[in-house]
């Protein structure tokens, strides 16, 4: 069972959207967000924006700043070889797999004009020509809508996040080994004034510990001086059908259960 501090806050359901896909990479956040938000940025991009595709399609006027250092053009080239070299031995025959082999392209499309993708490394400090700090990212605009997935490093701008929250309109997190790392989970939670908890998934690309809890979960925030939220725990279910979808979809989805 998980501590009754990763229990989010209650938001009607209707408040509630998934954004991005039905599978690893969607997201569940505030209707609300959506309208406030100026500038997505993204911590940690990989070779999915699916997200802020189908973010942008509903708030055309927003714009995306991503960051992820490991996504360069040596990445594509060995991306595109493995692919090429997975469609000729048949592993790559259904027409969506046959789709995601030119996803560079669709890459060049989206990340133009106002939507950029940055080769930087996101940092508490930076010391290198690759990283940037969060504390850097968040200074000079307002109405962010801040999403991170940075595979462990989410941990070392957690006092960034904070300090810098109220430019924040909403923050979607992975925290990932949550188990080593607990009290700094609670202490980011608690700690923080202006953002609260309202929506968690469980990762199902790893397997459950001997507790029932995932290793991976997604947490979804929003500044509560934006958005109207009522301080109540909610009673949900995790996962919430017809909103989450499983990560891994030939996994089991994880259930969820909390500490009163």
């Amino acid at each position: 069972m998980l501590p009754s501090f990763l229990k989010p806050y209650n938001i009607d359901t209707h408040n509630l959207v998934r954004i991005g896909p039905n599978s690893d990479g969607g997201y569940v956040i505030h209707k609300d967000s959506i309208d406030l938000t100026k500038k997505i940025i993204t911590c940690g991009l990989s070779d999915d924006w699916k997200f802020e595709k189908n973010f942008k399609k509903i708030n055309k006027v927003c714009y995306i700043d991503a960051y992820d250092h490991t996504i360069d053009k040596d990445f594509w080239y060995k991306r595109f070889r493995k692919d090429i070299v997975h469609f000729f031995l048949l592993k790559k025959l259904k027409l969506y797999k046959i789709i995601k082999i030119f996803d560079y392209l669709d890459y060049k499309i989206f990340f133009k004009n106002k939507n950029k993708h940055f080769l930087k490394k996101v940092v508490q400090k930076a010391e290198k020509d690759n990283e940037i700090s969060l504390s850097d990212l968040l200074s000079n605009d307002d109405g962010i809508f801040l999403k991170i997935d940075i595979e462990g490093s989410e941990y070392d701008i957690l006092s960034d996040i904070i300090k810098k929250s109220e430019k924040l309109v909403s923050l979607v997190i992975e925290f990932h080994n949550i188990k080593n790392n607990l009290n700094k989970i609670r202490n980011f939670i608690t700690e923080n004034k202006n953002l609260k908890l309202i929506h968690i998934h469980a990762n199902n690309f790893k397997e459950i510990d001997s507790n029932g809890n995932p290793n991976d979960i997604e947490l979804t925030f929003v500044n509560i001086n934006k958005i109207n939220v009522s301080l109540e725990k909610s009673k949900k279910n995790y996962p919430i059908f017809g909103l989450d979808y499983k990560n891994f979809k030939r996994g089991k989805d994880i259930e969820l259960k909390f500490y009163e």
